[in-house]
């Protein structure tokens, strides 16, 4: 017996841009943020087809820090 799935694409889109996605995501995201260290921070954005948070460094110490460091790759890869 062959089964077919057919997804239906605007229920998945409506479950990517939802509010319990978005937190479930800012939770991840923050996880990481706190491994970083002071001076990163994150935001948050939805997309047309997803919700998206970023991590990224606000202070000229945090830049530097994952310049030499790569600290952003490494906090996201020690999960």
């Amino acid at each position: 017996m062959k089964v077919k799935i057919v997804l239906n694409r605007q229920g998945v889109r409506d479950l990517l841009l939802s509010d319990d996605v978005l937190e479930c995501v800012k939770d991840t995201a923050e996880k990481v943020r706190d491994k970083c260290g002071d001076g990163y921070g994150t935001s948050e954005h939805k997309g047309r087809n997803r919700v998206n948070v970023s991590i990224q460094p606000e202070t000229t110490e945090a830049q530097r820090d994952n310049y030499k460091n790569n600290t952003l790759l490494k906090a996201v890869s020690s999960k």
